[in-house]
Parts: structure tokens; sequence; C-alpha cells
């Protein structure tokens, strides 16, 4: 996620949204006082801004670091809530962490995608160091580890807490959008990071589905596919 002061906006990053790509972008346009998550350490390469910076914060909020990880001096991970920010944080913590004055004035975004769509991209994303990968089917029967956790990061209380909620189906236009409410007037180009190369290749995501696993996903996202009006076709 990012927070910056220099343009007045909070950045949400989702999961399998193109959140990478967007942070990358955004990082061009910070100043030094601005709040830059870490990217896990194989997608640090796309950032050609900021690196990452100020993310560490002593709030009575931040979770204390795990006694065994402090005991045996184990370096934090980078997206561990100890730290203060961490990438995929959700709006209720950044709202406690910032107080009302920043939450209520800044420009708030995030961006979200057709869960059926996003969940297939999770799938190969998830499996693609695996030698022998699971077939989808088996993937989604362990929940823990196949649901994407991303309509409560951009809610509060089961409301929309963002200003503008864009479409990964849109992109580059909404990209566009959240830049002209924060008044960037240079471009910004969105790189290509964390695509998902090993999908099938010509297949809709419709055609991967049989009715079970569609109706997994209805269940698993109701609350955003009712919220944003998405649908399986």
């Amino acid at each position: 996620m990012i927070l910056s002061h220099k343009h007045k906006f909070i950045f949400l990053k989702t999961i399998k949204t193109a959140g990478t790509s967007v942070e990358a972008a955004l990082s061009e346009i910070c100043g030094p006082d601005d709040v830059i998550t870490p990217f896990s350490p194989e997608n640090e390469s796309f950032r050609s801004g900021l690196a990452p910076q100020n993310y560490r914060l002593d709030h009575p909020l931040v979770p204390k670091r795990p006694l065994l990880r402090r005991l045996l001096r184990r370096p934090e991970r980078y997206y561990h809530t100890s730290v203060g920010f961490y990438e995929h944080m959700p709006a209720w913590r950044v709202k406690a962490y910032v107080g009302d004055e920043i939450w209520d004035s800044y420009f708030k975004f995030a961006f979200e995608r057709n869960p059926w769509d996003r969940q297939l991209s999770y799938y190969y994303y998830k499996t693609r160091k695996m030698k022998h990968r699971p077939s989808f089917q088996r993937f989604m029967g362990n929940r823990s580890k196949a649901f994407v956790e991303n309509f409560s990061l951009y809610t509060i209380e089961d409301e929309i807490a963002v200003d503008f909620l864009g479409r990964y189906e849109n992109l580059e236009a909404d990209f566009q959008i959240a830049l002209d409410r924060i008044g960037v007037t240079t471009p910004v180009a969105l790189p290509k990071a964390n695509i998902s190369t090993n999908r099938d290749a010509g297949k809709s995501y419709q055609a991967q589905f049989d009715a079970p696993l569609k109706a997994l996903v209805d269940d698993w996202y109701e609350p955003e596919i009712r919220a944003l009006k998405y649908q399986f076709d």
C-alpha cells in the first residue's frame, strides 16, 4: 500500500488486481515523506520509483512481533503486520493508524477484479513453482489456501470505504481516473508485473469452471459480486 502525503492519497493494494504494477507506478510520483510498503523480494525489480520507505510505525495498535521470531532473531517478513504498514493492509487498520483527519481528507482508492477470473489467476499464481501442479478442483478444496481476501481490504464493516474502486478489466482507464483525482498531470506508465503466463492459452476463464466450482466462487465472494454487480458471463 502507499500513503502519499505529497499528493494526499491512500492506495490500498488488493490481491491479483495488478496491485504490484499500480504500486510500482505510483512509487515514481511519491515524495520522501510518503509511506511505501515492500513487495515480495522477487517483485522489487518491477519498481523504478522510490524504494520501500517509512513503513515502520510505532503505534499502540501495531501487533507485537511474534516472540519466537524475536528470540531466534529472525528478520521481519515483508508482509508482516508487526512492522506497521504492510502490503495488503485493510482499510480499517490504515484508518486506525493515520487517524480520522488524514483518512477523511485523502483520496482513497483500490482495484477489484471479476471474482471467477481472479480466482483462476490466483490458482495459477499460487501453484506456479510446483513441480506437479494440483488440479484447479483440488486447489479449491482447501479454502484456507485458495480464498482471496479482497473485500475486507477496501471495506469497513462491509461498507466500501474507498473513494474510488477501479476495475481490473478497465485498468488503464481507471488508473488514469485515479491520477486525475489526485492531480497528477505527468504521464505515469503501468509496468507489467506478476503476469500469470502459464494459464491455459486460448481458454476463457469460464471454460475452466464446472458448475460446482462456479457455485463455490458464487458463495465465497457473494459480497463483492453483489456490491459490484459482477457476472460470470
